[in-house]
């Protein structure tokens, strides 16, 4: 039984979320945004980059099957292949 944290989010922790936070509000990152928000963002294409993943349809799917531990990773937002497209589009 697993008591500590998982890897994602061990390796996440070492992002300074003040420093990330500073910079999402001086560019109104999250204006208008109502579920899918920066972090959640930042953290689906970290977590992409991080396994290797290549299309958006290939980070959903790998997403959608560990959906039991995504709070536990840091993501709170729904991850769907078009709210990741729309983000991407969108934000810088």
């Amino acid at each position: 039984m697993n008591t500590g944290q998982i890897i994602f989010a061990q390796l996440m922790d070492f992002l300074p979320r003040h420093e990330f936070n500073c910079c999402v509000q001086r560019y109104s990152g999250n204006h208008r945004i109502r579920s899918f928000s920066c972090l959640d963002q930042f953290l689906c294409m970290a977590f992409a980059q991080l396994t290797y993943r290549e299309s958006l349809r290939d980070i959903e799917t790998c997403l959608r099957a560990m959906h039991p531990k995504l709070y536990h990773a840091g993501i709170r937002g729904n991850v769907s292949r078009s709210t990741m497209a729309d983000a991407n589009e969108t934000r810088d």
